[in-house]
Protein backbone atom coordinates (compact mmCIF):
# COMPACT_ATOMS: atom_id res chain seq x y z
CA UNK A 1 0.00 0.00 0.00
CA UNK A 2 1.38 3.38 -1.01
CA UNK A 3 2.07 5.93 1.75
CA UNK A 4 -0.77 8.20 0.55
CA UNK A 5 -3.28 5.35 0.50
CA UNK A 6 -2.03 4.11 3.87
CA UNK A 7 -2.52 7.56 5.40
CA UNK A 8 -6.03 7.81 3.94
CA UNK A 9 -6.84 4.37 5.37
CA UNK A 10 -5.40 5.49 8.72
CA UNK A 11 -7.65 8.55 8.80
CA UNK A 12 -10.62 6.38 7.85
CA UNK A 13 -10.01 3.86 10.65
CA UNK A 14 -9.34 6.71 13.10
CA UNK A 15 -12.65 8.33 12.11
CA UNK A 16 -14.51 5.04 12.61
CA UNK A 17 -12.87 4.47 16.01
CA UNK A 18 -13.65 8.04 17.02
CA UNK A 19 -17.30 7.53 16.08
CA UNK A 20 -17.48 4.28 18.06
CA UNK A 21 -15.33 5.21 21.05
CA UNK A 22 -15.01 8.97 21.45
CA UNK A 23 -18.21 10.33 19.93
CA UNK A 24 -20.65 8.68 22.41
CA UNK A 25 -18.59 10.02 25.31
CA UNK A 26 -18.58 13.50 23.74
CA UNK A 27 -22.36 13.43 23.18
CA UNK A 28 -22.88 12.41 26.81
CA UNK A 29 -20.66 15.28 28.02
CA UNK A 30 -22.50 17.76 25.79
CA UNK A 31 -25.92 16.69 27.02
CA UNK A 32 -24.74 16.76 30.64
CA UNK A 33 -23.70 20.39 30.00
CA UNK A 34 -27.08 21.19 28.43
CA UNK A 35 -25.72 21.49 24.89
CA UNK A 36 -26.70 22.22 22.16
CA UNK A 37 -29.68 24.05 23.76
CA UNK A 38 -27.39 26.21 25.87
CA UNK A 39 -24.45 25.76 28.19
CA UNK A 40 -25.59 24.98 31.71
CA UNK A 41 -23.94 23.58 34.82
CA UNK A 42 -27.28 22.95 36.52
CA UNK A 43 -26.97 19.17 36.47
CA UNK A 44 -23.42 19.27 37.81
CA UNK A 45 -24.55 21.65 40.56
CA UNK A 46 -27.34 19.23 41.45
CA UNK A 47 -24.78 16.43 41.59
CA UNK A 48 -22.63 18.51 43.96
CA UNK A 49 -25.61 19.21 46.24
CA UNK A 50 -26.56 15.55 46.70
CA UNK A 51 -24.82 13.78 49.61
CA UNK A 52 -25.62 10.35 48.14
CA UNK A 53 -23.62 11.15 44.99
CA UNK A 54 -20.51 12.12 46.96
CA UNK A 55 -21.01 9.09 49.15
CA UNK A 56 -21.12 6.78 46.11
CA UNK A 57 -18.01 8.45 44.69
CA UNK A 58 -16.13 8.09 47.99
CA UNK A 59 -17.19 4.46 48.29
CA UNK A 60 -15.91 3.72 44.79
CA UNK A 61 -12.54 5.21 45.65
CA UNK A 62 -11.99 3.52 49.00
CA UNK A 63 -13.35 0.16 47.81
CA UNK A 64 -10.88 0.33 44.91
CA UNK A 65 -7.98 1.24 47.23
CA UNK A 66 -8.90 -1.56 49.66
CA UNK A 67 -9.18 -4.02 46.74
CA UNK A 68 -5.62 -3.12 45.72
CA UNK A 69 -4.36 -3.81 49.25
CA UNK A 70 -6.19 -7.14 49.58
CA UNK A 71 -5.33 -8.35 46.07
CA UNK A 72 -1.68 -7.47 46.65
CA UNK A 73 -1.64 -9.25 50.01
CA UNK A 74 -2.80 -12.45 48.28
CA UNK A 75 -1.16 -12.22 44.85
CA UNK A 76 2.38 -11.12 45.74
CA UNK A 77 3.17 -13.94 48.23
CA UNK A 78 1.67 -16.47 45.80
CA UNK A 79 3.92 -15.20 43.02
CA UNK A 80 7.01 -15.55 45.22
CA UNK A 81 6.03 -19.11 46.19
CA UNK A 82 5.50 -20.27 42.60
CA UNK A 83 8.44 -18.33 41.13
CA UNK A 84 11.05 -19.18 43.79
CA UNK A 85 10.11 -22.68 44.96
CA UNK A 86 10.10 -26.03 43.16
CA UNK A 87 7.57 -28.53 44.49
CA UNK A 88 5.35 -31.31 43.06
CA UNK A 89 2.55 -30.01 40.83
CA UNK A 90 3.94 -26.46 40.67
CA UNK A 91 3.17 -25.93 36.95
CA UNK A 92 -0.39 -27.24 37.10
CA UNK A 93 -1.12 -25.31 40.28
CA UNK A 94 0.39 -22.18 38.78
CA UNK A 95 -2.11 -22.37 35.92
CA UNK A 96 -5.04 -23.08 38.26
CA UNK A 97 -4.14 -20.12 40.44
CA UNK A 98 -4.39 -17.85 37.37
CA UNK A 99 -7.72 -19.31 36.18
CA UNK A 100 -10.07 -16.70 37.79
CA UNK A 101 -8.78 -14.07 35.33
CA UNK A 102 -10.43 -15.93 32.43
CA UNK A 103 -13.88 -16.37 34.01
CA UNK A 104 -16.72 -13.85 33.56
CA UNK A 105 -17.14 -11.68 36.69
CA UNK A 106 -20.80 -12.58 37.09
CA UNK A 107 -19.95 -16.29 37.25
CA UNK A 108 -17.56 -15.70 40.13
CA UNK A 109 -20.12 -13.57 41.93
CA UNK A 110 -22.96 -16.10 41.79
CA UNK A 111 -20.53 -18.91 42.65
CA UNK A 112 -19.61 -16.99 45.82
CA UNK A 113 -23.30 -16.45 46.48
CA UNK A 114 -24.04 -20.20 46.33
CA UNK A 115 -21.03 -21.11 48.47
CA UNK A 116 -20.76 -18.36 51.09
CA UNK A 117 -24.14 -16.60 50.84
CA UNK A 118 -26.85 -16.67 53.47
CA UNK A 119 -28.32 -19.80 51.86
CA UNK A 120 -24.98 -21.16 50.66
CA UNK A 121 -23.28 -24.42 51.52
CA UNK A 122 -20.92 -23.04 54.15
CA UNK A 123 -23.60 -20.98 55.87
CA UNK A 124 -26.12 -23.83 55.92
CA UNK A 125 -23.50 -26.28 57.09
CA UNK A 126 -22.54 -24.12 60.08
CA UNK A 127 -26.19 -23.42 60.84
CA UNK A 128 -26.93 -27.15 60.93
CA UNK A 129 -23.75 -28.00 62.85
CA UNK A 130 -24.26 -25.35 65.52
CA UNK A 131 -28.04 -25.69 65.70
CA UNK A 132 -28.66 -22.04 64.83
CA UNK A 133 -32.11 -20.74 63.93
CA UNK A 134 -30.71 -18.30 61.40
CA UNK A 135 -27.73 -18.18 59.10
CA UNK A 136 -24.53 -17.18 60.97
CA UNK A 137 -23.87 -14.29 58.55
CA UNK A 138 -25.22 -12.45 55.58
CA UNK A 139 -22.96 -11.96 52.56
CA UNK A 140 -23.71 -8.34 51.70
CA UNK A 141 -22.26 -4.87 51.89
CA UNK A 142 -18.67 -3.71 51.47
CA UNK A 143 -17.13 -6.79 53.11
CA UNK A 144 -18.77 -9.08 50.54
CA UNK A 145 -17.68 -6.83 47.67
CA UNK A 146 -14.09 -6.79 48.91
CA UNK A 147 -14.10 -10.57 49.33
CA UNK A 148 -15.12 -11.07 45.70
CA UNK A 149 -12.68 -8.42 44.48
CA UNK A 150 -9.79 -9.99 46.37
CA UNK A 151 -10.67 -13.41 44.94
CA UNK A 152 -10.87 -12.22 41.32
CA UNK A 153 -8.22 -9.46 41.22
CA UNK A 154 -5.30 -10.99 43.10
CA UNK A 155 -4.44 -12.57 39.73
CA UNK A 156 -3.11 -9.23 38.44
CA UNK A 157 -0.52 -9.04 41.21
CA UNK A 158 0.25 -12.73 40.83
CA UNK A 159 0.90 -12.53 37.08
CA UNK A 160 2.75 -9.20 37.14
CA UNK A 161 4.96 -10.21 40.07
CA UNK A 162 5.79 -13.61 38.56
CA UNK A 163 6.76 -11.95 35.29
CA UNK A 164 8.94 -9.48 37.18
CA UNK A 165 10.64 -12.20 39.22
CA UNK A 166 11.32 -14.20 36.05
CA UNK A 167 13.29 -11.25 34.63
CA UNK A 168 15.07 -10.33 37.85
CA UNK A 169 18.87 -10.37 37.61
CA UNK A 170 20.39 -12.84 40.06
CA UNK A 171 23.65 -10.85 40.04
CA UNK A 172 22.00 -8.11 42.09
CA UNK A 173 20.82 -10.57 44.73
CA UNK A 174 24.27 -12.14 44.87
CA UNK A 175 25.85 -8.69 45.27
CA UNK A 176 23.49 -7.93 48.14
CA UNK A 177 24.35 -11.20 49.87
CA UNK A 178 28.09 -10.59 49.38
CA UNK A 179 27.73 -7.26 51.17
CA UNK A 180 26.30 -9.01 54.21
CA UNK A 181 22.55 -8.42 53.70
CA UNK A 182 20.24 -11.18 54.88
CA UNK A 183 17.19 -12.50 53.04
CA UNK A 184 14.78 -10.04 54.63
CA UNK A 185 17.03 -7.04 53.95
CA UNK A 186 17.59 -8.17 50.36
CA UNK A 187 13.85 -8.58 49.88
CA UNK A 188 12.95 -5.06 51.05
CA UNK A 189 16.03 -3.19 49.82
CA UNK A 190 16.72 -4.95 46.50
CA UNK A 191 13.95 -7.26 45.23
CA UNK A 192 10.86 -5.16 45.93
CA UNK A 193 12.42 -1.91 44.62
CA UNK A 194 13.32 -3.72 41.38
CA UNK A 195 9.74 -4.97 41.15
CA UNK A 196 8.27 -1.50 41.68
CA UNK A 197 7.17 -0.92 38.03
CA UNK A 198 5.39 -4.30 37.94
CA UNK A 199 3.74 -3.70 41.33
CA UNK A 200 2.65 -0.19 40.38
CA UNK A 201 1.23 -1.50 37.10
CA UNK A 202 -0.69 -4.25 38.91
CA UNK A 203 -1.96 -1.73 41.48
CA UNK A 204 -3.26 0.65 38.81
CA UNK A 205 -4.86 -2.20 36.87
CA UNK A 206 -6.55 -3.52 40.02
CA UNK A 207 -7.69 -0.04 41.05
CA UNK A 208 -9.24 0.66 37.65
CA UNK A 209 -10.86 -2.78 37.45
CA UNK A 210 -12.37 -2.29 40.90
CA UNK A 211 -13.50 1.22 39.99
CA UNK A 212 -15.34 -0.25 36.98
CA UNK A 213 -16.69 -3.27 38.89
CA UNK A 214 -20.44 -3.71 38.65
CA UNK A 215 -21.39 -7.36 39.22
CA UNK A 216 -20.21 -7.65 42.84
CA UNK A 217 -21.62 -4.26 43.98
CA UNK A 218 -24.91 -4.95 42.18
CA UNK A 219 -25.42 -8.45 43.61
CA UNK A 220 -23.96 -7.93 47.10
CA UNK A 221 -24.13 -4.17 47.60
CA UNK A 222 -27.76 -3.79 48.61
CA UNK A 223 -28.05 -0.19 49.84
CA UNK A 224 -24.28 0.22 49.58
CA UNK A 225 -23.96 1.95 46.22
CA UNK A 226 -20.80 2.77 44.30
CA UNK A 227 -20.68 4.95 41.21
CA UNK A 228 -21.31 2.13 38.73
CA UNK A 229 -24.50 1.00 40.48
CA UNK A 230 -25.50 4.63 41.16
CA UNK A 231 -25.44 5.33 37.42
CA UNK A 232 -27.75 2.41 36.64
CA UNK A 233 -30.08 3.34 39.52
CA UNK A 234 -30.34 6.91 38.22
CA UNK A 235 -31.18 5.68 34.73
CA UNK A 236 -33.79 3.22 35.99
CA UNK A 237 -35.36 6.00 38.09
CA UNK A 238 -35.70 8.16 34.98
CA UNK A 239 -33.00 10.65 36.03
CA UNK A 240 -31.13 10.48 32.73
CA UNK A 241 -29.44 13.87 33.18
CA UNK A 242 -28.04 12.83 36.56
CA UNK A 243 -26.91 9.51 35.09
CA UNK A 244 -25.04 11.45 32.40
CA UNK A 245 -23.30 13.64 35.00
CA UNK A 246 -22.35 10.54 37.00
CA UNK A 247 -21.08 8.97 33.78
CA UNK A 248 -18.90 11.99 33.03
CA UNK A 249 -17.54 11.99 36.59
CA UNK A 250 -16.60 8.31 36.47
CA UNK A 251 -15.13 8.75 32.97
CA UNK A 252 -12.86 11.53 34.25
CA UNK A 253 -11.56 9.22 36.98
CA UNK A 254 -11.01 6.50 34.37
CA UNK A 255 -9.06 8.83 32.07
CA UNK A 256 -6.87 9.87 34.99
CA UNK A 257 -6.20 6.17 35.57
CA UNK A 258 -5.39 5.66 31.87
CA UNK A 259 -2.95 8.59 32.00
CA UNK A 260 -1.28 7.04 35.04
CA UNK A 261 -1.06 3.66 33.30
CA UNK A 262 0.61 5.23 30.26
CA UNK A 263 3.16 6.87 32.57
CA UNK A 264 4.08 3.47 34.01
CA UNK A 265 5.43 0.55 31.98
CA UNK A 266 4.22 -2.60 33.79
CA UNK A 267 6.54 -4.69 31.65
CA UNK A 268 9.62 -3.17 33.24
CA UNK A 269 10.57 -5.12 36.31
CA UNK A 270 14.26 -4.37 36.58
CA UNK A 271 16.19 -1.13 36.64
CA UNK A 272 17.79 -0.05 33.41
CA UNK A 273 21.47 -0.66 32.97
CA UNK A 274 23.72 -3.55 32.08
CA UNK A 275 21.99 -6.48 33.75
CA UNK A 276 22.42 -10.08 32.65
CA UNK A 277 18.75 -10.79 33.28
CA UNK A 278 19.42 -14.32 34.61
CA UNK A 279 16.63 -15.20 37.03
CA UNK A 280 17.46 -16.79 40.40
CA UNK A 281 17.10 -20.57 40.50
CA UNK A 282 14.13 -22.01 42.33
CA UNK A 283 14.63 -23.46 45.74
CA UNK A 284 14.15 -27.24 45.54
CA UNK A 285 12.39 -28.81 48.49
CA UNK A 286 14.33 -32.00 49.30
CA UNK A 287 12.94 -33.14 52.62
CA UNK A 288 10.05 -35.58 52.03
CA UNK A 289 7.87 -34.06 54.75
CA UNK A 290 8.46 -30.52 53.49
CA UNK A 291 7.72 -31.56 49.88
CA UNK A 292 4.54 -33.34 50.96
CA UNK A 293 3.48 -30.36 53.05
CA UNK A 294 4.09 -27.91 50.20
CA UNK A 295 2.20 -30.11 47.73
CA UNK A 296 -0.71 -30.51 50.16
CA UNK A 297 -0.83 -26.79 50.82
CA UNK A 298 -0.68 -26.01 47.10
CA UNK A 299 -3.44 -28.42 46.12
CA UNK A 300 -5.50 -27.25 49.09
CA UNK A 301 -5.15 -23.68 47.85
CA UNK A 302 -6.16 -24.71 44.33
CA UNK A 303 -9.23 -26.49 45.71
CA UNK A 304 -10.14 -23.42 47.76
CA UNK A 305 -9.91 -21.23 44.66
CA UNK A 306 -11.94 -23.66 42.54
CA UNK A 307 -14.50 -24.46 45.27
CA UNK A 308 -16.96 -21.69 44.28
CA UNK A 309 -17.06 -22.99 40.71
CA UNK A 310 -17.37 -26.62 41.81
CA UNK A 311 -20.29 -25.45 43.96
CA UNK A 312 -21.87 -23.86 40.91
CA UNK A 313 -21.54 -27.16 39.04
CA UNK A 314 -23.18 -29.07 41.91
CA UNK A 315 -26.13 -26.69 42.24
CA UNK A 316 -26.81 -26.94 38.51
CA UNK A 317 -28.00 -30.50 39.21
CA UNK A 318 -30.48 -29.46 41.95
CA UNK A 319 -34.10 -29.69 40.67
CA UNK A 320 -36.38 -26.70 41.37
CA UNK A 321 -38.10 -26.72 44.77
CA UNK A 322 -36.18 -29.70 46.19
CA UNK A 323 -33.57 -27.88 48.30
CA UNK A 324 -35.05 -25.88 51.16
CA UNK A 325 -33.44 -26.04 54.62
CA UNK A 326 -31.05 -28.98 54.27
CA UNK A 327 -27.30 -28.43 54.49
CA UNK A 328 -26.81 -30.45 51.26
CA UNK A 329 -29.20 -30.88 48.31
CA UNK A 330 -31.30 -34.03 48.85
CA UNK A 331 -31.91 -34.64 45.13
CA UNK A 332 -29.60 -34.35 42.13
CA UNK A 333 -30.58 -34.89 38.49
CA UNK A 334 -30.19 -33.39 35.02
CA UNK A 335 -33.65 -31.81 34.78
CA UNK A 336 -32.26 -28.25 34.65
CA UNK A 337 -30.08 -29.12 31.66
CA UNK A 338 -32.96 -30.94 29.95
CA UNK A 339 -35.18 -27.89 30.50
CA UNK A 340 -32.56 -25.62 28.96
CA UNK A 341 -32.37 -27.75 25.82
CA UNK A 342 -36.09 -28.45 25.44
CA UNK A 343 -37.56 -25.02 26.31
CA UNK A 344 -37.14 -22.39 23.57
CA UNK A 345 -37.50 -19.49 26.03
CA UNK A 346 -34.66 -20.83 28.16
CA UNK A 347 -32.50 -21.47 25.11
CA UNK A 348 -33.04 -18.03 23.59
CA UNK A 349 -30.56 -16.17 25.90
CA UNK A 350 -27.88 -18.73 24.97
CA UNK A 351 -28.48 -18.22 21.25
CA UNK A 352 -28.54 -14.44 21.75
CA UNK A 353 -25.26 -14.42 23.66
CA UNK A 354 -23.48 -16.72 21.21
CA UNK A 355 -24.39 -14.87 18.01
CA UNK A 356 -23.80 -11.44 19.54
CA UNK A 357 -20.45 -12.51 20.99
CA UNK A 358 -19.35 -14.01 17.65
CA UNK A 359 -20.41 -10.91 15.71
CA UNK A 360 -18.68 -8.59 18.18
CA UNK A 361 -15.51 -10.68 18.22
CA UNK A 362 -15.23 -10.83 14.42
CA UNK A 363 -15.76 -7.08 14.16
CA UNK A 364 -13.31 -6.35 16.98
CA UNK A 365 -10.63 -8.60 15.43
CA UNK A 366 -10.93 -6.98 11.98
CA UNK A 367 -11.02 -3.41 13.29
CA UNK A 368 -8.42 -3.98 16.00
CA UNK A 369 -5.98 -5.68 13.63
CA UNK A 370 -6.41 -2.95 10.99
CA UNK A 371 -5.91 -0.17 13.55
CA UNK A 372 -2.88 -1.91 15.08
CA UNK A 373 -1.15 -2.42 11.73
CA UNK A 374 -1.84 1.13 10.57
CA UNK A 375 -0.65 2.60 13.88
CA UNK A 376 2.72 0.85 13.48
CA UNK A 377 3.07 1.70 9.81
CA UNK A 378 2.09 5.36 10.15
CA UNK A 379 3.64 6.15 13.53
CA UNK A 380 3.65 9.86 14.46
CA UNK A 381 0.52 11.56 15.78
CA UNK A 382 -1.91 9.55 13.67
CA UNK A 383 -0.38 6.24 14.77
CA UNK A 384 -0.42 7.40 18.40
CA UNK A 385 -4.05 8.49 18.08
CA UNK A 386 -5.03 5.04 16.75
CA UNK A 387 -3.27 3.33 19.65
CA UNK A 388 -4.93 5.65 22.17
CA UNK A 389 -8.38 5.05 20.69
CA UNK A 390 -7.80 1.31 21.07
CA UNK A 391 -6.94 1.79 24.76
CA UNK A 392 -9.84 4.02 25.83
CA UNK A 393 -12.56 1.29 26.05
CA UNK A 394 -10.29 -0.68 28.40
CA UNK A 395 -9.85 2.28 30.76
CA UNK A 396 -13.45 3.52 30.77
CA UNK A 397 -15.91 1.47 32.90
CA UNK A 398 -18.53 -0.54 31.04
CA UNK A 399 -21.34 1.38 32.75
CA UNK A 400 -19.95 4.62 31.33
CA UNK A 401 -19.89 3.23 27.79
CA UNK A 402 -23.36 1.74 28.15
CA UNK A 403 -24.88 5.08 29.16
CA UNK A 404 -22.85 6.87 26.46
CA UNK A 405 -24.03 4.49 23.73
CA UNK A 406 -27.62 4.74 24.98
CA UNK A 407 -27.37 8.54 24.84
CA UNK A 408 -25.69 8.76 21.43
CA UNK A 409 -27.77 6.16 19.60
CA UNK A 410 -31.26 6.94 20.89
CA UNK A 411 -31.75 9.87 18.48
CA UNK A 412 -32.20 9.76 14.70
CA UNK A 413 -29.88 12.47 13.39
CA UNK A 414 -27.84 10.94 10.51
CA UNK A 415 -26.24 14.28 9.67
CA UNK A 416 -24.78 14.34 13.19
CA UNK A 417 -23.64 10.71 13.01
CA UNK A 418 -26.47 9.51 15.27
CA UNK A 419 -28.93 6.73 14.43
CA UNK A 420 -31.47 4.91 16.55
CA UNK A 421 -29.93 1.63 17.70
CA UNK A 422 -31.35 1.49 21.23
CA UNK A 423 -34.07 -1.17 21.31
CA UNK A 424 -32.72 -2.94 18.21
CA UNK A 425 -30.75 -6.21 18.12
CA UNK A 426 -27.59 -4.31 17.06
CA UNK A 427 -26.88 -2.14 20.08
CA UNK A 428 -25.54 -4.97 22.25
CA UNK A 429 -23.15 -6.42 19.62
CA UNK A 430 -21.92 -2.87 18.99
CA UNK A 431 -21.33 -2.35 22.73
CA UNK A 432 -19.51 -5.70 23.00
CA UNK A 433 -17.39 -4.80 19.96
CA UNK A 434 -16.32 -1.49 21.49
CA UNK A 435 -15.52 -3.15 24.83
CA UNK A 436 -13.47 -5.84 23.05
CA UNK A 437 -11.33 -3.49 20.95
CA UNK A 438 -8.53 -3.18 23.55
CA UNK A 439 -8.22 -6.97 23.76
CA UNK A 440 -7.99 -7.58 20.01
CA UNK A 441 -6.11 -4.36 19.24
CA UNK A 442 -3.47 -4.65 21.96
CA UNK A 443 -2.83 -8.34 21.25
CA UNK A 444 -2.46 -7.53 17.53
CA UNK A 445 -0.04 -4.72 18.38
CA UNK A 446 2.04 -7.11 20.47
CA UNK A 447 2.11 -9.69 17.67
CA UNK A 448 3.01 -7.15 14.99
CA UNK A 449 5.85 -5.72 17.07
CA UNK A 450 7.38 -9.18 17.36
CA UNK A 451 7.42 -9.73 13.58
CA UNK A 452 10.74 -9.41 11.80
CA UNK A 453 10.32 -7.01 8.81
CA UNK A 454 12.85 -9.15 6.93
CA UNK A 455 10.23 -11.93 6.64
CA UNK A 456 7.84 -9.77 4.62
CA UNK A 457 10.76 -8.37 2.61
CA UNK A 458 11.87 -11.91 1.76
CA UNK A 459 8.37 -12.75 0.56
CA UNK A 460 8.30 -9.65 -1.63
CA UNK A 461 11.73 -10.47 -3.06
CA UNK A 462 10.39 -13.87 -4.11
CA UNK A 463 7.66 -12.22 -6.16
CA UNK A 464 4.71 -12.34 -3.76
CA UNK A 465 2.38 -9.33 -3.85
CA UNK A 466 1.26 -7.41 -0.78
CA UNK A 467 -2.00 -9.33 -0.29
CA UNK A 468 -0.39 -12.72 -0.88
CA UNK A 469 2.37 -11.86 1.61
CA UNK A 470 -0.27 -10.75 4.10
CA UNK A 471 -2.34 -13.90 3.61
CA UNK A 472 0.46 -16.50 3.36
CA UNK A 473 3.15 -15.05 5.65
CA UNK A 474 2.01 -12.29 8.00
CA UNK A 475 -1.37 -13.66 9.11
CA UNK A 476 -0.05 -17.17 9.96
CA UNK A 477 2.69 -15.58 12.08
CA UNK A 478 0.10 -13.40 13.81
CA UNK A 479 -2.27 -16.29 14.50
CA UNK A 480 -1.26 -16.87 18.17
CA UNK A 481 -1.63 -13.17 19.05
CA UNK A 482 -4.92 -12.79 17.15
CA UNK A 483 -6.29 -16.01 18.68
CA UNK A 484 -5.39 -14.78 22.16
CA UNK A 485 -7.20 -11.48 21.65
CA UNK A 486 -10.18 -13.14 19.97
CA UNK A 487 -10.53 -15.73 22.75
CA UNK A 488 -10.51 -13.11 25.49
CA UNK A 489 -12.88 -10.88 23.48
CA UNK A 490 -15.32 -13.76 23.03
CA UNK A 491 -15.18 -14.60 26.76
CA UNK A 492 -15.79 -10.97 27.67
CA UNK A 493 -18.72 -10.54 25.27
CA UNK A 494 -20.35 -13.86 26.14
CA UNK A 495 -20.45 -13.12 29.87
CA UNK A 496 -20.99 -9.35 29.74
CA UNK A 497 -23.32 -8.05 32.41
CA UNK A 498 -22.33 -4.41 32.86
CA UNK A 499 -23.39 -3.05 29.47
CA UNK A 500 -26.12 -5.64 28.96
CA UNK A 501 -28.20 -4.53 31.94
CA UNK A 502 -28.41 -1.01 30.50
CA UNK A 503 -28.98 -1.85 26.82
CA UNK A 504 -30.85 -5.18 26.59
CA UNK A 505 -34.45 -5.77 25.59
CA UNK A 506 -36.54 -8.83 26.40
CA UNK A 507 -35.96 -10.32 22.95
CA UNK A 508 -32.20 -9.68 23.04
CA UNK A 509 -31.56 -10.63 26.67
CA UNK A 510 -28.21 -12.45 27.02
CA UNK A 511 -27.18 -15.20 29.44
CA UNK A 512 -26.08 -12.78 32.17
CA UNK A 513 -29.51 -11.13 32.34
CA UNK A 514 -31.22 -14.54 32.38
CA UNK A 515 -29.01 -15.54 35.34
CA UNK A 516 -30.17 -12.48 37.25
CA UNK A 517 -33.79 -13.16 36.32
CA UNK A 518 -33.52 -16.80 37.46
CA UNK A 519 -32.05 -15.74 40.80
CA UNK A 520 -34.93 -13.31 41.37
CA UNK A 521 -37.40 -16.13 40.65
CA UNK A 522 -35.56 -18.41 43.13
CA UNK A 523 -34.60 -20.77 40.29
CA UNK A 524 -31.09 -21.29 41.59
CA UNK A 525 -30.50 -24.51 39.64
CA UNK A 526 -31.39 -22.83 36.34
CA UNK A 527 -29.14 -19.85 37.16
CA UNK A 528 -26.33 -22.30 37.96
CA UNK A 529 -26.79 -24.07 34.61
CA UNK A 530 -26.28 -20.79 32.76
CA UNK A 531 -23.27 -20.08 34.97
CA UNK A 532 -21.75 -23.51 34.23
CA UNK A 533 -22.30 -22.93 30.52
CA UNK A 534 -20.45 -19.61 30.68
CA UNK A 535 -17.72 -21.21 32.77
CA UNK A 536 -17.25 -24.11 30.32
CA UNK A 537 -17.10 -21.90 27.24
CA UNK A 538 -14.72 -19.47 28.96
CA UNK A 539 -12.42 -22.28 30.08
CA UNK A 540 -12.40 -23.71 26.55
CA UNK A 541 -11.51 -20.33 25.06
CA UNK A 542 -8.82 -19.93 27.74
CA UNK A 543 -7.30 -23.29 26.73
CA UNK A 544 -7.42 -22.34 23.04
CA UNK A 545 -5.61 -19.11 23.92
CA UNK A 546 -2.93 -21.01 25.81
CA UNK A 547 -2.49 -23.56 23.01
CA UNK A 548 -2.15 -20.88 20.34
CA UNK A 549 0.44 -19.05 22.43
CA UNK A 550 2.60 -22.19 22.48
CA UNK A 551 2.54 -22.65 18.69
Amino acid sequence: MRPEARRIAGYGVAALLTWLVGYPLLITLMEALGLPRGLSLEHFAEFARRPDEWQALWRSLWISAASVALAGAVGIPLAFVFARTEFPGRRILGALVALPVALPPLVGVIAFLFLYGESGFVSRGLQSLLGLEQAPWRLSGPAAILLVHAYSMYVYFYLFTRAGLARLDVAMLEASASLGAGRVATLFRVTLPLLTPALVGASLLTFMTSLASFSAPYIFGGGFRVMTTQIVASKLNGELSMAQVETVTLAILAFLGLWAMRRVDPGRSVVVGGTRGVAPSRRVLRRPLVKAGAATLGWGLALLLLLPHLTLLLISFVPPGTWTVEALPPVLDTSNYESLISTPERLRPVVNSVWMAIAATVGAVVLGLAAARLSLKLRGRLGGALETLLSIPWAVPGTVFAISLATAFSVNAPAMGRVVLVGTPWILPLAYLVRSLPLTGRSSLAGLRQLDPAVEEASASLGAGRWRTWRRVTLPLLRPAVAAGASLAFITALGDFVTSIVLYTYDTRPISIEILSSLRLQETGVAAVYGVLLMAVSATAFLVWGREERI
